[in-house]
């Protein structure tokens, strides 16, 4: 059985906060569809897209966060390739991340 498999995911605690954030970007999206279709003023539009993107960001960054002190680091006191491959897998979050 695998570390991932033996305990929950490390935002569980947050998951509650997470919903409401995701829920509140999930009406900001809905906001934007109805700027463009009253043809709001582009700039108008643009900045509420910058804040939606920050707070993805926001979101993004506290899952990677819950992730490593909790997953990375279970997996890193079992060693093996469990933790081989979760800290791979953070990396690539990360370099994903960090491109967009």
């Amino acid at each position: 059985m695998s570390v991932a498999e033996q305990a929950p995911h490390g935002y569980i605690g947050d998951k509650e906060a997470y919903l409401r954030r995701l829920k509140r970007i999930e009406g900001q999206a809905r906001g934007l569809q109805r700027m463009v279709d009253d043809e709001q003023y582009c700039i108008d539009i643009l900045t509420q897209i910058s804040a939606m993107t920050k707070a993805l960001e926001s979101v993004a960054l506290g899952l990677l966060d819950d992730h490593l002190a909790h997953c990375v680091v279970d997996a890193a006191a079992a060693g093996g390739p469990e933790a081989d491959r979760k800290l791979k897998e953070a990396s690539e979050a990360i370099a994903r991340l960090v491109r967009s």
